[in-house]
């Protein structure tokens, strides 16, 4: 009798440290695994605008673009079956600040994805291309 009532605690402690909500860049809440970082910080001394435009063409090549909130200053995505936020904020009157952040769709985070997302938005800014890109079909 004694072990139901100790393991009724135990489950209720695993629980709570198992599930949980975590806030988007966005602003919004979303059922995720909490103690997992699931963002990846850039900065760029780079206006906003160019930022903004390549992060747009980075996501659109690599998934689908569906949010483009400016007030927020964030861009919504899927890539992989992964939903990407992406947030660029000016620090200054050069830096800009870019936070990419990722949730599986099991609630956890893709941290080598949102690398990837912020290495090509970096390789698109040094290459100043920012024309949007297609990807070519192999025949």
């Amino acid at each position: 009798m004694s072990r139901k009532f100790i393991l009724l605690p135990v489950m209720a402690i695993a629980l709570i440290f198992t599930s949980g909500c975590r806030t988007s860049l966005d602003g919004r809440n979303h059922a995720a695994v909490p103690f997992i970082k699931d963002s990846v910080q850039a900065r760029y001394e780079r206006p906003p605008l160019e930022i903004w435009k390549a992060a747009q063409d980075v996501l659109s090549y690599n998934g689908t673009l569906y949010s483009m909130d400016q007030l927020k200053s964030t861009l919504e995505a899927s890539v992989n079956s992964t939903t990407v936020w992406v947030q660029v904020i000016p620090l200054d009157s050069r830096v800009t600040e870019v936070t990419i952040q990722t949730k599986t769709k099991a609630g956890g985070a893709d941290r080598a994805l949102a690398a990837e997302l912020d290495k090509q938005i970096a390789i698109r800014l040094a290459s100043g291309n920012l024309t949007p890109a297609s990807r070519t079909s192999a025949n």
